[in-house]
């Protein structure tokens, strides 16, 4: 005859189990959105952002957008740049595994050195975007902004900063 063994499992170790398990999903939870909120741009290609905001867009991504996507818009922008009489005033590029971080530096002095100038340029930036096919085929050039176009080409992130002193950063939702 075959004799059963049973083990009984006090109450006491079970509830000190959840906490040990508990206390390690809370501390790789924790180490991950430090780990996340880690900006390897900061202190190379710009100084350390100041201040941040998120910008919910009215659009979606669209679904093609890829790394390719990202790069060929900026590397368009940087050639439109490229073909005026004179100096650019700003250098525009993508960064990120998936290029999915923008990145906006003033190159002359003064330029983007306050929060209000660089919104000034960011204006600019809708001015511009309200001119392209995407928002005029639509009839949405007086409804988005730069901010929704970089939402539709699949951009998560934008820095914008004087290259000095001053930086902002956007998180696009």
């Amino acid at each position: 005859m075959k004799r059963r063994v049973t083990r009984a499992v006090s109450l006491t170790s079970l509830a000190g189990l959840t906490c040990v398990l508990a206390a390690i999903l809370l501390m790789s939870l924790t180490a991950g959105a430090a780990f996340a909120k880690v900006d390897r741009h900061a202190g190379y290609y710009y100084p350390k952002p100041g201040s941040f905001e998120t910008y919910v867009a009215r659009v979606r991504s669209m679904p093609k957008a890829n790394r390719l996507t990202r790069v060929g818009f900026v590397t368009g922008m940087t050639a439109r740049q490229s073909e005026r009489p004179f100096p650019p005033q700003t250098a525009m590029f993508a960064k990120g595994d998936k290029a999915e971080k923008m990145i906006i530096i003033g190159l002359t002095e003064g330029r983007m050195e306050t929060l209000y100038r660089a919104r000034g340029e960011l204006a600019i930036l809708t001015a511009l975007a309200r001119l392209t096919p995407a928002f005029r085929d639509f009839k949405l050039e007086g409804v988005l902004t730069f901010f929704d176009l970089l939402k539709m080409l699949g951009f998560k992130q934008l820095t914008i900063s004087d290259g000095r002193t001053f930086s902002h950063q956007i998180v696009i939702k």
